[in-house]
């Protein structure tokens, strides 16, 4: 049996796994064993072994659970409440302000964080109830989270971004940078298609009472007091790393270490807290470790067999494609396993083909994470299965029906189309940032 035929047999078992509902990690690491023991007998046990030694003494590992403590601890304090406080009364005049606000909210919330289920579970118990309640149109509204919060793997600091960079090896300060801009662009053209809209229908966005937005200017300043903690955090944790002062794990324990005094400070810190914190910062730590472990043995296993190398024959010789025609084609495969996949998981199935796929075609592999990150920003709000979607049918209140979260992300989903679409025409879009700054 030739090597390309066994390398398609490894994924098509990864893929039947997965359909059968099995854990991620563990579809992915039993094959990749599996396969290595029946190719290279009892030493192909080696390959795992190496792969978690090789993941083991990555130092910027640290950095995981050190953004994702970060962000609970804001979340569990309830500081980002305090946060959608000042958006309300700020930007409540304006006809669909506050769903403006949510959507400044949510980057917020993102560079706190860096993860989109936080963002999602921040907009749809705190902002959702209250945009509904002022008479904004669900559907509209429902949009207006799931886009929001998808923004979350692309904002620095970003951990998919972190994860990216460990798989394709290039430097994760670099890849914040190229993410920024793309996110702020995608985050204003949400907020420009919001004010158009609500211009056009008002009904969908009526601005707040004049007894509830004519409060003193002093009350109004001191509610700003909520964003400078927010604020703060990210200038200790980005900005110093940015200017050189901290190094990248030393920035995310800057970051998590300024969450917590601000929450003691704010007398917000309590036992519960505190375990609430470190238990989901737990969960979700040790999911990212299994999930890359299993990644990483799949991968050395499909190098070794020389699948990179069939599959760039097959696209480039056999069918006579272009670089471009390929990474349209990638783009694609990403958004079909978006329907039923995260995007930590698509990242770990396919980086072992598509990123030195990537790199042979010419193209920059800094530039391709921010393809990739925005890519896997569309397919979680694709119907049928995507990963957004599901989410904000658990968290949302009964008035709000499947059909109704279906409907919400059409819009959005084309904007972030436009999106994708200008920054691979326009690449300085995501490169003209770290190149600035790294020189």
């Amino acid at each position: 049996m030739s090597y390309e035929m066994i390398a398609l047999m490894m994924f098509a078992s990864m893929m039947l796994m997965l359909m059968t509902g099995q854990r991620v990690f563990a579809a992915i690491g039993i094959v990749g064993v599996v396969a290595s023991m029946v190719l290279w007998g009892t030493g192909g046990s080696e390959i795992a072994f190496s792969a978690s030694m090789k993941l083991m003494g990555w130092y910027p590992l640290l950095t995981l659970p050190l953004f994702i403590y970060m962000g609970f601890m804001l979340s569990e304090s309830g500081l980002a409440n305090d946060l959608y406080d000042m958006f309300h009364v700020w930007f409540g005049s304006l006809k669909g302000g506050l769903a403006v606000g949510t959507i400044v909210m949510m980057v917020v919330v993102s560079a706190m964080n860096g993860l989109s289920v936080a963002g999602m579970a921040i907009g749809a118990t705190i902002a959702l109830p209250e945009l509904l309640r002022r008479g904004y149109d669900k559907i509209m509204v429902t949009g207006v989270i799931q886009a929001g919060s998808s923004l979350g793997i692309l904002v620095p600091p970003s951990v998919v971004l972190v994860l990216y960079g460990m798989i394709a090896r290039q430097p994760v300060g670099q890849l914040w940078l190229a993410g920024a801009i793309p996110g702020l662009m995608m985050a204003g053209m949400f907020i420009l298609y919001i004010v158009i809209r609500c211009r056009l229908q008002p009904s969908l966005g009526p601005a707040l009472p004049a007894d509830e937005r004519n409060i003193p200017m002093l009350q109004k300043l001191k509610l700003l007091q909520a964003g400078i903690v927010p604020f703060a955090i990210f200038f200790c944790m980005t900005g110093l790393f940015l200017m050189g002062y901290t190094s990248l794990v030393e920035s995310s324990a800057v970051g998590a270490g300024a969450a917590t005094v601000a929450a003691l400070v704010k007398r917000r810190l309590s036992w519960k807290v505190l375990e609430a914190t470190v238990r989901k910062t737990l969960g979700v730590s040790c999911m990212f470790m299994w999930i890359i472990l299993a990644a990483m043995c799949f991968g050395a296993v499909f190098d070794g067999l020389g699948a990179v190398r069939a599959v760039q024959g097959l696209f480039l010789d056999q069918l006579g494609l272009g670089p471009w025609q390929v990474l349209i084609l990638m783009q694609l495969s990403f958004l079909l396993m978006g329907t039923f996949l995260d995007d930590t998981a698509m990242l770990v199935i396919v980086a072992p083909l598509y990123v030195p796929l990537v790199a042979a075609l010419g193209f920059d592999l800094i530039w391709y994470g921010v393809l990739y990150t925005i890519t896997c920003q569309i397919a979680y709000m694709t119907p049928p299965f995507g990963y957004n979607l599901f989410l904000m049918r658990a968290m949302a209140p009964p008035e709000v029906g499947l059909m109704d979260i279906y409907r919400s992300i059409i819009p959005f989903v084309m904007i972030m189309v436009l999106a994708l679409a200008m920054v691979m025409i326009f690449p300085q879009i995501a490169l003209w940032l770290p190149s600035l700054h790294y020189g």
